[in-house]
């Protein structure tokens, strides 16, 4: 006869109750690709932040251009770089919304993620399963 402490095995010598292999194997790789997802996180959070300052710098430019062009005496023609600097600007204005949204996506699923992993948790911690899981035999 089993002991009081010991896990709950069924006539088929199959486990009832506890994490399968495909709930450990989800959960390990989750921990091993945490750190990558948050380092990521942290890059596009980074390149964000330069983008931002290129774009103030951009616009500072343009206005010193467009100063220094109604300062001249010369006819000096800078309109041009004038539009060149206001299309870099638009492109990394671009770069920064596709990088925000990109990040929003990461942080919602990293978020979805470890709230699977506590539910998870949860339920092993309890030996509850609901019906129909794999774990339950």
């Amino acid at each position: 006869m089993a002991a009081a402490g010991s896990a709950a095995v069924s006539g088929a010598g199959t486990p009832v109750a506890g994490p399968t292999g495909r709930d450990l194997f989800a959960e390990g790789l989750l921990e091993f690709l945490r750190p990558a997802v948050q380092q990521l996180d942290s890059h596009v959070h980074a390149v964000r932040e330069s983008q931002v300052e290129l774009r103030e710098q951009i616009d500072n430019l343009a206005t010193e251009l467009c100063r220094i062009n109604e300062d001249q005496k010369v006819a000096l023609d800078l309109d041009p770089y004038v539009k060149k600097l206001l299309n870099a600007r638009r492109r990394v204005v671009l770069v920064n919304n596709i990088l925000q949204n990109a990040q929003e996506r990461l942080r919602r699923l990293n978020h979805s993620v470890a709230k699977e992993t506590a539910r998870r948790r949860a339920m092993l911690d309890s030996g509850v399963y609901p019906p129909g899981s794999p774990s339950k035999q």
